[in-house]
């Protein structure tokens, strides 16, 4: 089975505590519920269902991880550590009231924190998290523990997330290949007279039969419902030439691949091939410059020269390219100044798109490794829908 080995997770933290040390932190608590994970997954492997969840890294010792009752045999079976201990402060999330769990083996914050302050040696705690944290909880943990400075660790989180372990880079090509299944399926029966939820269905379907563990999104609109960006799906019946805008993410063992290319129901309009040719012409573009050592604003830079050429600037909304992994956009996200380079297992996602152009809305996307030799996409699909348009204009999956 594809997955992430129990060893990456030590190494995981090792270089987590590295980074600590270095900004002088005793201790860091990263937190995670079920709509914000990554970080959580990332040290833990939990990914905590109606709950919160964190997972506190002393400088010394094994990590603990921080679950509530009602889902601490779910944190159990999924967690790399053995030592999980239960909040209160960590239960449901959507409800005001206050749940008893009778056989709840409770600790608190106080217990925990006193237990890692060996020798008082806590001066300095990083929280990774801060973003997502609800602030009852975040004045629960700071007042957990006197004369202590709390400071902000996400970075440290995404510095360690940004290039990928060859099981990571496994797990988001085996997101990618369900993907495709899901995408290919919706292809193959699209037709006129359907709505766009029976659509999306079978690409779920499909992509759940194939092994996702989850499907964060399916966006799917149709028509002139295209112009609304990140739509979902509804009960709108697709008509006779109807261009179809979608994107599917899967989620593999926590890692998300998105794939979207444009398609239409029924009879495909010149106008319509002429929108996609942009498309498929500014990725074509995008990809040439994706190369190890090179600069991410050079990418962002040659798709927006190449829509002022094409004189498409005013629906270009957003750049074309943003990273991708435990979440389905993560850094780098560039803009055409950013500084920054690609590195060998970055993973990243173009998203090259223009909407309200007269012809059309669209975008085309797929996961991406950058390699030695340049980059290596995870979509075969997508790959076989940009060879084949720019060889025949013509939307095959065969």
């Amino acid at each position: 089975m594809i997955q992430i080995q129990s060893s990456e997770f030590i190494a995981r933290v090792e270089k987590l505590k590295v980074l600590m040390a270095e900004q002088g932190m005793g201790a860091c608590l990263v937190y995670g519920d079920e709509y914000r994970k990554e970080n959580l997954r990332y040290l833990s492997n939990y990914w905590p269902l109606f709950e919160r969840g964190a997972v506190i890294v002393p400088q010394s010792g094994q990590p603990i991880v921080l679950a509530a009752p009602e889902g601490e045999l779910l944190c159990r079976e999924m967690t790399s550590w053995p030592d999980v201990r239960l909040l209160s402060q960590f239960n449901c999330v959507t409800v005001p009231d206050e749940i008893e769990y009778p056989q709840a083996n409770y600790t608190s914050l106080k217990e925990i924190f006193a237990e890692v302050n060996v020798n008082n040696s806590l001066k300095r705690i990083g929280i990774a998290g801060l973003d997502a944290m609800p602030e009852p909880l975040l004045r629960a943990i700071k007042g957990s523990l006197d004369d202590v400075e709390w400071t902000d660790a996400g970075d440290l989180l995404f510095h360690l997330r940004m290039t990928k372990s060859t099981d990571e880079i496994a797990c988001l090509k085996e997101a990618a290949r369900i993907a495709d299944e899901g995408y290919k399926l919706m292809i193959e029966h699209v037709k006129p007279g359907m709505t766009e939820l029976e659509l999306s269905a079978y690409a779920y379907g499909e992509c759940m039969k194939a092994g996702a563990e989850f499907v964060p999104f399916i966006v799917l609109t149709s028509g002139e419902r295209v112009n609304t960006i990140i739509g979902r799906p509804t009960r709108k019946v697709i008509q006779d030439g109807d261009m179809i805008m979608a994107a599917i993410a899967v989620q593999y063992e926590g890692y998300v691949a998105t794939v979207g290319f444009p398609f239409v129901a029924g009879q495909m309009s010149s106008e319509q091939q002429q929108f996609i040719t942009l498309l498929v012409e500014a990725e074509n573009i995008a990809l040439s410059n994706l190369v190890p050592g090179g600069k991410q604003s050079d990418l962002v830079k040659s798709v927006k020269d190449y829509f002022e050429s094409k004189q498409v600037t005013q629906y270009d909304l957003y750049p074309p390219l943003h990273g991708c992994g435990l979440a389905e956009a993560e850094s780098p996200y560039p803009d055409d100044k950013s500084e920054a380079l690609f590195e060998i297992g970055m993973t990243v996602n173009t998203d090259v798109s223009l909407f309200g152009h007269p012809y059309g809305s669209n975008r085309v996307e797929e996961s991406l490794i950058v390699t030695e030799n340049g980059y290596e996409s995870m979509s075969k699909l997508v790959r076989h829908l940009s060879k084949t348009w720019v060889e025949t204009a013509t939307i095959s999956v065969n």
